[in-house]
C-alpha cells in the first residue's frame, strides 16, 4: 500500500484523454478522484490504481471508477482509467 497524497497536480496523458473520450469520462470526474481517492493500490513499483465508488442515482447504476497514475515521475502522470459495474470484485476487498 502506499501512502494517501492528493494527486491533484498529476497531468493526464495524451493517451489518457483518448481513452477517456472513447468511455464517456469527463475530466472533470478523473480529477475529483485524484483529489479524494477512494482507495489505492500499487499495481506495480512506479504505478499506482486509485479506485473510487459512485453511488448509484436514479436511472444510473453504482460504479466504481479506477484511475491509473505513475508516480515514480514529476509531475506525476495519469495513464488510463475506467468505470467497472464490478463492485464487488473492485471495492468489497480492503
Amino acid at each position: 500500500m502506499v501512502d494517501n497524497p492528493s494527486y491533484g497536480t498529476a497531468i493526464l496523458s495524451q493517451h489518457a484523454r483518448v481513452e477517456f473520450a472513447r468511455r464517456g469520462i469527463a475530466d472533470a470526474e478523473v480529477k475529483a478522484v485524484l483529489e479524494h481517492p477512494g482507495r489505492q493500490a500499487e499495481v506495480r513499483p512506479g504505478r499506482i490504481v486509485l479506485t473510487t465508488l459512485r453511488e448509484g442515482r436514479p436511472g444510473v447504476r453504482a460504479y466504481v471508477l479506477r484511475v491509473f497514475v505513475d508516480i515514480d515521475r514529476s509531475p506525476r502522470v495519469v495513464v488510463t482509467a475506467y468505470r467497472s459495474s464490478k463492485i464487488g470484485k473492485y471495492w468489497s476487498q480492503p
